[in-house]
């Protein structure tokens, strides 16, 4: 570990909270909440300092529901299972409209008093902390992780003098509040490009503004995909042999590679041993991806392979056969025109997914060559002006990301504010919450000495149990 500024001490997370409180699983209808019922945050409304509590889900009957399962502004959340970019994610609850209720996906730290909450928040959000749960969550890299009560309690906080915490948590909210507007501006800006750019697609696709004159209507067929191409899927090789993985040399790519125009290159390889023994792909340059399920925005995506690879069993590979081989832009350019209806065939409740069955079947109206010829080459000459926008937002938004990152780092190493000598050190601070946990308040029952020493609090089934930490 790092030297730390005079007054700061290096802590475990067990150090500086009274407790965790972990929730439990409810039966849960997909709609929202209705005002006069109880609601469930859904995973992904769980983000780094985000907490967006109208994307929940209903729990319709509310009978039995304990009240300290309840969410209440104040409370610090952190998200226990979701996907590798937000595994681990802390928020600070500021409205909780409808009632909501924490779920098994969730843990509530209950913070001692001589520690300040945003600060905490924000010290949870931080590179290094960031880094310590990302080596330390567990699952499969392509869909959820999860990091135990245990991992979280363990974890290395540079911990300074409480005077000090709230010097950082007003200087760094000037400094993100401004990030935030600028990064709010840019997302805007994105937004309404990105909405262009789908007019543009649609209306490319419908032969522009002769679409519904009759020699044009007469001109044009429609299709499906499965009769112009082979429609197929990847896999995932066991994770547990790692003479698939070790050493590997064979581009393998997931869902999200379909959130790009191109697969270019890829961030995972398996072995040749894994493509002979299992049922992965391997896949021609010009294979256009679609996402058939995946986090977000994901879901609907269409890519083209520049390059051979395998993927997992959550794309559709379609490769053009032989004849059709040159309407390949042209259905690409349809699949994407059409992302918005074809994310709402999926079918499924929790997690809505589409299947090769819906991919076949999806229609494409097809122009006669040298109108499809015209078309696309208009479409990519303007096309190209909202791409090169595009990359220049996304470059905008990425230097804010970075700062953001960096200004974080230098506000947990101590360089963001001035030390005051004068502040009672962290050391001190330390000792009275050790001091506090002498006396264990009285429980409900009698608790056996392992009870006593049990190192955080969990939930067993669907019993919701507090404990105290250890001393």
């Amino acid at each position: 570990m790092s030297d730390l500024p005079p007054g700061w001490e290096w802590a475990k997370l067990r150090d500086i909270v009274t407790r965790i409180e972990a929730g439990k699983s409810f039966t849960c209808d997909p709609r929202p909440a209705r005002d006069n019922e109880w609601g469930v945050i859904k995973v992904s409304a769980m983000t780094w300092g985000e907490f967006r509590e109208s994307e929940n889900k209903a729990v319709p009957d509310g009978r039995g529901i304990d009240p300290r399962h309840e969410i209440a502004p104040g409370d610090l959340l952190v998200s226990r299972a979701n996907t590798v970019e937000y595994v681990g994610a802390p928020v600070l609850v500021r409205t909780c409209r409808p009632r909501l209720l924490l779920s098994d996906k969730s843990l509530r730290l209950v913070v001692a008093d001589e520690v300040d909450r945003k600060w905490l928040l924000h010290a949870l959000s931080s590179p290094s902390i960031r880094r310590q749960i990302s080596h330390r969550s567990t699952g499969q890299q392509e869909s959820m992780r999860n990091v135990s009560q245990q991992a979280l309690l363990d974890m290395d906080i540079p911990v300074p003098p409480l005077a000090e915490q709230r010097r950082i948590v007003a200087d760094l909210e000037i400094h993100l509040a401004n990030l935030d507007a600028a990064a709010a501006g840019v997302a805007k800006a994105a937004a309404r490009l990105s909405g262009w750019r789908n007019v543009l697609a649609n209306y490319a696709i419908g032969g522009g503004p002769k679409t519904r004159s009759a020699a044009l209507d007469e001109s044009w067929i429609s299709t499906s995909i499965g009769d112009i191409a082979d429609v197929g899927t990847g896999a995932t090789p066991l994770r547990s042999r790692r003479d698939y993985y070790e050493g590997g040399t064979v581009p393998w790519v997931t869902s999200s590679a379909a959130n790009r125009p191109h697969v270019d290159s890829a961030d995972e390889f398996i072995t040749e041993k894994a493509l002979s023994e299992t049922s992965v792909k391997l896949w021609p340059p010009g294979t256009l991806l679609v996402a058939m399920y995946g986090e977000g925005k994901t879901r609907g995506r269409c890519s083209e392979l520049r390059i051979s690879a395998t993927t997992n069993q959550a794309c559709a590979a379609i490769v053009m056969r032989p004849e059709y081989e040159w309407r390949r832009p042209w259905v690409k350019l349809v699949l994407r025109a059409r992302y918005g209806e074809n994310r709402k065939l999926a079918a499924g409740g929790v997690q809505p997914n589409l299947n090769l069955g819906m991919i076949r079947a999806m229609q494409i109206p097809l122009p006669p060559q040298d109108q499809q010829d015209r078309f696309l080459q208009e479409f990519e000459r303007q096309d190209s002006v909202g791409a090169a926008l595009e990359q220049k937002l996304r470059v905008v938004a990425a230097r804010a990301r970075v700062l953001r990152t960096a200004l974080l780092a230098e506000a947990f190493a101590g360089r963001l504010v001035e030390q005051e000598p004068a502040d009672e050190p962290a050391s001190e601070l330390l000792a009275r919450i050790r001091a506090q946990r002498v006396v264990v308040p009285k429980q409900r029952g009698r608790r056996t000495a392992k009870e006593l020493a049990a190192p955080a609090t969990r939930a067993i089934g669907t019993d919701f149990q507090q404990g105290e930490l250890p001393l």
